[in-house]
């Protein structure tokens, strides 16, 4: 393990000593877990798929996947009638 000096503003400082104090738990492992975090949410070491998941959940102009599909099979014969 490596050791660093960082400059960090006295009040992130403050937050984080509030936050270990009530987690029980070191400036030094808030402050790895924090970066182990960024690290993993700015990688692009992850699949395509894991990358675009959720990526449209929070548009409103496409229907749910089984409502779409529905739609989309309206003009259809169903099986039945053939």
């Amino acid at each position: 393990m490596t050791r660093i000096l960082a400059d960090l503003p006295d009040e992130d400082i403050d937050r984080l000593d509030a936050l270990g104090a009530s987690q029980k738990r070191s400036r030094a492992s808030l402050l790895r877990e924090a970066i182990r975090l960024f690290l993993a949410q700015t990688s692009d070491d992850r699949s395509w798929i894991d990358r675009g998941y959720g990526l449209w959940a929070d548009r409103e102009d496409i229907p749910e996947g089984l409502e779409y599909q529905r739609t989309m099979r309206e003009d259809r014969t169903p099986h039945e009638d053939i």
